[in-house]
């Protein structure tokens, strides 16, 4: 007797139950939605053109904050009431307690607020064939090649000898000089560039800002052009030339983010890693309704160089915030209170992944490659090869999640950093995992990743802002 084959529509009812295939934002939603998505992305770009330094985000941050009502002290405004804290500028914190005891944990979203950049030497001005320059030294992984020939501003903190201080933002407004480093005509990089290996064409002591061609006194006036540049920032800042020895100055992009594509789906941005994280996180923490859990977002420092440092995740900052919100809540916040709390809490580090482009696949593993436009992604695990430094989610924290996402209609996707052998990265999500915290990377995917101009899609910036916000606000009873 022949056996009875399936139809087409037995086998397509098949893989449809059977089959994981994740959804893009955009047939996910309907039009008031995607609408939404618009609204929601010409907020997010003039945020990051207000925070390309991690001092102006905290600034930013705490300007919003107090803005929803939000008291600049734990306890200022009584035991349940939400506060925004930062430390020495560049690591921030905004709690919103919830219903529930402090020991039944917190919900947590950690995002950092640094990117790959330029930062100038402490003593980084010199004169070269009757030009002005700024030396460098880069922070974070950069393409060295993409930050020549371009338009670059100059931001940061001065302090002078006498304590006082100048916060500087030069290259941003219409009419403000702008910065570049110089790159080598084509005609004359054959030997110098063309032969070299990509990583070895451009040395990072030649990553040099020019920044002034006019002299002061005569031709017998040794260091005039240096002489003219510095007493230029005398005259106008009250800058000493000493005064770089105290100063945080770092070279980013100029220019504001940009609607990227003819249908303006994309946002094109210097600093998107990770500030599309900060800004989505600190949305959801200041939009979200009553929570039965305490809530703690976190803005930290130094990712893009290890976490190195007090302004880092790896800080003991973490467990101060926590015992501010014991001390709130009229608890002892001892060691031992603290630890407790940590390792009864929910954690999201929201940081973003890396978008698999469509003219350089042999480097993705496809199958588990984030794409753009499929919503936040999950990245189970980080370090490299082997897992090497990695925080690997468990499969109940990840089922949980799902559960969250899945009730509250959120698109998302799964991915990792390359193929096996050839990619990774690491997170802050490892930090706080030492203290016991159920910790997963959540976050939207980027493409051209650590270059000048990072780009990120509006529906899953908005879907990221959606996730966070049903992640802190869901119940234990998911």
């Amino acid at each position: 007797m022949e056996e009875k084959r399936p139809d087409k529509e037995e086998m397509a009812r098949l893989q449809d139950k059977l089959f994981y295939k994740p959804a893009l934002v955009w047939d996910a939603i309907g039009f008031e939605e995607r609408e939404a998505v618009f609204r929601f992305a010409d907020a997010y770009k003039p945020f990051l053109d207000a925070s390309k330094t991690e001092r102006e985000a905290v600034e930013t941050i705490r300007r919003l904050a107090l803005e929803k009502g939000f008291a600049e002290a734990p306890g200022s405004g009584g035991g349940k009431a939400p506060f925004f804290r930062s430390h020495r500028g560049k690591w921030a914190a905004v709690v919103r307690p919830g219903s529930a005891p402090l020991s039944e944990g917190l919900r947590v979203l950690v995002s950092h607020m640094d990117s790959p950049r330029l930062d100038l030497k402490q003593r980084p001005v010199y004169e070269e064939a009757d030009l002005a320059f700024l030396k460098t030294h880069y922070y974070g992984g950069i393409k060295k090649y993409q930050w020549l020939a371009r338009p670059l501003a100059i931001h940061g903190r001065v302090l002078r000898a006498d304590g006082s201080w100048l916060d500087l933002a030069v290259g941003e407004k219409p009419g403000d000089p702008v910065f570049s480093v110089l790159d080598l005509l084509p005609h004359l990089a054959a030997k110098s560039q063309y032969e070299k290996k990509l990583g070895e064409a451009i040395e990072g002591e030649k990553l040099n800002v020019m920044a002034g061609a006019l002299p002061l006194g005569d031709d017998e006036t040794k260091d005039r052009f240096k002489l003219a540049l510095l007493a230029h920032l005398n005259e106008t800042l009250g800058v000493l030339e000493e005064d770089f020895i105290s100063a945080e100055i770092e070279v980013v992009p100029a220019g504001p983010a940009r609607d990227v594509g003819w249908d303006r789906a994309m946002v094109g941005a210097y600093g998107q890693d990770d500030r599309a994280c900060v800004y989505t996180s600190l949305r959801a923490v200041l939009d979200m309704a009553p929570s039965e859990k305490s809530v703690l977002v976190l803005f930290v420092d130094k990712e893009e160089i290890g976490s190195e440092g007090a302004t880092s995740a790896r800080s003991k900052f973490l467990e101060a915030v926590v015992g501010d919100c014991l001390e709130a809540a009229g608890e002892d916040a001892t060691a031992r209170a603290v630890g407790r709390v940590l390792a009864a809490s929910e954690a999201l580090s929201a940081d973003v992944a890396g978008a698999f482009d469509p003219d350089y696949q042999d480097v993705h593993e496809k199958r588990n490659a984030a794409r753009l436009g499929y919503g936040p992604c999950f990245v189970k695990f980080t370090g490299h090869r082997g897992k090497i430094g990695a925080n690997d989610a468990d499969a109940e924290y990840l089922g949980w999640l799902r559960r969250v996402f899945k009730r509250e209609r959120i698109v998302w996707q799964t991915g990792e950093l390359g193929k096996v052998d050839e990619g990774g990265g690491g997170t802050a999500a490892k930090y706080l995992a030492v203290h016991g915290v159920k910790i997963v990377d959540c976050g939207p995917p980027i493409l051209s990743m650590h270059s000048p101009f990072e780009i990120t899609h509006k529906g899953d910036v908005y879907m990221t802002y959606r996730a966070y916000r049903a992640f802190l606000e869901c119940g234990t009873g998911v």
